[in-house]
């Protein structure tokens, strides 16, 4: 039931508004037809008791007087009640009693009964009664027998017309009426409260997935104009910070790499290969780690375009290059898939994945996939896989499967998380699985 709500209910704040504001004029309107209801059926109750009781009121105060008067000639007093002819009407009863109560002729008992007539003698009893003529009514013969001592009753018979008034056609148009009258002007407000909104989302996601935002126009009421004013002075502060991120971090890595390019130029000097050649995979390791820790830190600040590019030649051109050096890589054939990526970024995740299927799967098979919702760039190696529960944790910065921290199991453990940092920037997801027949997968996520 709940979801059911969920689904039914708008998702927008000016949609939530008129959708409950449309349920409680409804809800008020069918509140107000009920007592409308209740009313008219009171008022029909008093219309149909009243005569009778007039009739026999009236003949029971000129008892005394000529008995060939109209009043006396309509009403009946005998010894014994009616027959029962027709429907009993206890409402018609209530009320009958009430009202000789108030004229002071408590009755012992009231009986009523309502016979229906046939609409054929419908016109005479309209000309009679001076109604206007339109569709035909059920009539019915009421009969009022009231007991007004023990073994004294009275009986007189009038004719009442059912109550039907058009209610329905008259409910539908004013509830029509008000819903013109309130959510038009409500619909209004709403889309001048959703447009900040929609501004301020979109900036906002803007912000989130390339690090930088154009300033959200400060309109609409009060309280959204202080909210964009806010989110505006938050962006200004960030961006910002994030300039000065960027300053600090250039200049750290020109102060490391110039000591590692004085390193390197030292290292040439050493007489001894073997240990010449260890310095210099060192000094060559520390400027990988160094480019990693840069890319991470920069990530989500692409000054890089998007681009349309053939993720499958992408993905070849990386391939060959790492044939071309001896390693054991393969792609499987794939059509061309055209994806508006940044190439370099794209490029570096890619690399990165046959890295580590090399290192710790022994080689490498690459795969490009597209679907109708997404494409998919998936990298899959034969080595040990890794467990469900620790895939999560693979993908945060410095964390690494061997936790001896030892060099010659790996690198720093910044691989993965710049991976998926790169695919965050692209709006995809890196995904990782155990392939059934042993070896890890893992999959760069694109949306189509």
């Amino acid at each position: 039931m709940k979801a059911l709500f969920a689904r039914l209910t708008p998702r927008s704040l000016a949609g939530q508004i008129i959708f409950v504001v449309a349920i409680a004029l409804l809800v008020a309107q069918a509140v107000n037809f009920t007592l409308i209801m209740r009313e008219r059926n009171r008022q029909h109750v008093i219309g149909s008791a009243a005569p009778a009781v007039a009739r026999i009121v009236d003949a029971i105060e000129r008892r005394d007087e000529d008995s060939h008067r109209p009043e006396r000639q309509r009403v009946r007093f005998t010894a014994a009640p009616p027959p029962a002819d027709g429907a009993r009407r206890p409402d018609i009863e209530q009320r009958a009693a009430d009202i000789l109560t108030e004229l002071g002729h408590p009755p012992v008992t009231v009986r009523a009964y309502a016979e229906p007539i046939a609409h054929s003698g419908e016109h005479l009893w309209r000309a009679r009664n001076r109604i206007d003529r339109g569709p035909p009514r059920d009539i019915s013969r009421l009969t009022l027998a009231v007991e007004l001592t023990p073994g004294r009753w009275a009986t007189t018979e009038t004719r009442i017309v059912a109550d039907r008034p058009p209610l329905g056609g008259w409910l539908i148009v004013q509830t029509i009426i008000f819903y013109i009258i309130v959510l038009i002007p409500l619909a209004l407000v709403g889309r001048r409260l959703a447009r900040p909104l929609q501004a301020l989302t979109g900036a906002a996601r803007q912000f989130a997935s390339t690090g930088t935002a154009d300033p959200v126009p400060e309109t609409g009421p009060g309280d959204v104009r202080d909210l964009a004013t806010a989110f505006n002075a938050m962006r200004t502060r960030i961006m910002a910070m994030l300039d000065e991120k960027d300053r600090m971090l250039g200049a750290i890595g020109h102060d490391l790499r110039t000591p590692l390019a004085s390193l390197r130029v030292r290292a040439e000097s050493v007489e001894d290969e073997s240990e010449r050649t260890r310095m210099s995979e060192t000094i060559e390791e520390m400027n990988r780690m160094l480019d990693d820790i840069l890319s991470l830190a920069r990530a989500g600040r692409s000054i890089e375009p998007l681009q349309k590019v053939d993720l499958a030649a992408l993905a070849d051109a990386v391939v060959e290059d790492f044939i071309e050096l001896g390693k054991p890589v393969t792609i499987a054939d794939t059509e061309r898939t055209i994806a508006s990526i940044r190439s370099n970024g794209m490029r570096r995740a890619v690399r990165n994945l046959i890295e580590n299927a090399i290192e710790y799967g022994g080689s490498a098979h690459v795969s490009v996939t597209r679907s109708d919702h997404q494409i998919r760039v998936s990298v899959a190696d034969n080595g040990p896989g890794i467990a469900q529960d620790r895939m999560a944790e693979m993908m945060e910065p410095f964390t690494r499967l061997d936790p001896s921290r030892n060099r010659e199991t790996g690198g720093a453990g910044l691989g993965l998380a710049l991976v998926r940092a790169i695919m965050t920037e692209h709006g995809g997801a890196l995904e990782l699985a155990n392939r059934p027949e042993g070896g890890l997968e893992a999959s760069l996520v694109l949306p189509a």
